[in-house]
């Protein structure tokens, strides 16, 4: 039952439209649960920051961060633990190497 919740959850906030990330203080405010790992190839998403919300519009894997909750499009909160996350990234350094690890390996687990 939680699986299908997360998966409902995801599609629901769905980062097709993720532009704009707020980072939430506290765990009940989060759209959804994000732990960063050490190494590219544990992260289900490579994240790459950008400086302006139209370079980042309807693309998952390049994040323009909010300074208040009223822009985001999703609400994040960073976990300490990975098995906690709904979903792992990495931060890459340049924006060709963002996009999903493997996307269908990340849906087949939250399934």
């Amino acid at each position: 039952m939680k699986k299908y919740l997360i998966l409902t959850l995801f599609l629901s906030v769905s980062f097709t439209n993720a532009a704009n990330i707020y980072v939430v203080q506290y765990l009940h405010q989060a759209d959804i649960k994000i732990y960063v790992v050490n190494h590219k190839w544990q992260a289900d998403l490579l994240v790459y920051v950008v400086h302006h919300n139209y370079e980042a519009k309807d693309k998952d894997e390049l994040w323009h961060f909010v300074k208040y909750d009223f822009q985001a499009d999703t609400k994040i909160f960073f976990v300490d633990k990975e098995f906690e996350a709904d979903l792992k990234i990495f931060y890459v350094v340049h924006n060709y190497e963002a996009g999903w690890n493997e996307p269908n390996s990340f849906m087949n687990r939250i399934k």
